[in-house]
């Protein structure tokens, strides 16, 4: 993350897509007594399977500013923007054997607000690995379960990169990466003009291949025939189907992952269960120009960026030979 202020978000573990956050398209109004006493009435949200299964699981957002940390403004911010949508105005309970929903609660700014308390010979030492570690010990940390789950935590210090840094660690049952990204673009607003959202730039046309309409093949001459062709795509669903499951439960019934350094024994995580979150920070001119030279997407060179770095750290702690 660099002072441009360009997030960057740990690798945790991820599940399903769970269902989008709704975010409004122009500035809303001023919150109200009467938007609060309206929400409490609201019929309560039933929490969704994939949420429920993301049971201690976080979602870690790092993002570096160019300016010290204004807390008041930053907290005024938030409570004008974040906390007005449902999600983050709601907790998880559970009455007798009903099963958990989502109930409206009323929300404490400051509660969300954390400004942790380091180690200054740390700090002064390796400043970049003082935001390292203590991001890394977020994701072990229980959430308070009667308070929304989400929270801001303040980094006031200077790195390499940033002049602070802000950290924001929501529960994954909130929503998905995705879905907290476009709620970040719905909640920042145009520094010329405060009461419109930023101008974003347009979505650029998708040419190839893959984009063109799919055109049915026409039907052969008669009726069996047509049978035949308009059967036939769903028994060879149905039999991949079929051997999907087969090899899928093989392999859970069978298959075990042989420890490595990203899968180790039972001891071995006892005796280290840290781990580490690191970042690096890199040009999206860079990005661009192979994205560019490989007539694929930016998504497609982070993919491969990443995987190509998990490789040379396999390989370099492992001590094998790189054979690709």
């Amino acid at each position: 993350m660099g002072s441009t202020g360009s997030p960057s978000v740990a690798a945790l573990p991820s599940s399903g897509l769970l269902p989008p956050i709704r975010t409004p398209r122009s500035a809303p109004a001023e919150w109200t007594t009467d938007d609060d006493s309206a929400a409490a009435a609201a019929e309560e949200e039933p929490v969704t399977p994939t949420a429920r299964l993301l049971e201690a699981m976080y979602i870690v957002v790092m993002v570096g500013l160019g300016s010290p940390v204004n807390l008041p403004v930053f907290s005024a911010g938030i409570a004008a923007q974040l906390a007005r949508y449902p999600r983050f105005r709601s907790i998880q309970v559970t009455d007798g054997c009903k099963s958990p929903r989502w109930a409206r609660t009323e929300v404490n700014v400051d509660d969300h607000m954390i400004v942790p308390t380091l180690d200054p010979a740390a700090v002064e030492a390796d400043p970049d690995r003082a935001v390292e570690d203590y991001v890394a010990s977020l994701p072990a940390l229980p959430m308070d379960r009667s308070r929304p789950l989400w929270e801001f935590h303040f980094l006031d210090f200077p790195t390499s990169e940033a002049a602070s840094t802000v950290v924001l660690r929501v529960h994954h049952s909130l929503g998905d990466g995705m879905s907290l990204i476009t709620l970040l673009l719905a909640s920042a607003r145009s520094a010329a003009d405060p009461t419109r959202l930023p101008a974003m730039p347009e979505q650029p046309a998708r040419t190839g291949a893959i984009y063109e309409p799919q055109h049915r093949q026409p039907l052969p001459s008669g009726a069996l025939a047509a049978f035949v062709a308009w059967v036939w795509p769903y028994l060879v669903l149905a039999w991949n189907t079929v051997v999907d499951v087969i090899f899928f439960a093989a392999t859970i019934l069978f298959l075990r992952d042989p420890n490595t350094l990203f899968r180790r024994g039972d001891s071995e995580v006892t005796l280290n269960p840290r781990r580490r979150f690191v970042h690096r920070s890199f040009s999206l001119d860079d990005v661009k120009f192979i994205k560019n030279a490989m007539n694929c997407t930016v998504n497609d060179v982070l993919v491969g960026v990443t995987s190509a770095a998990l490789s040379q750290y396999y390989f370099r702690k492992s001590g094998k030979r790189c054979t690709l």
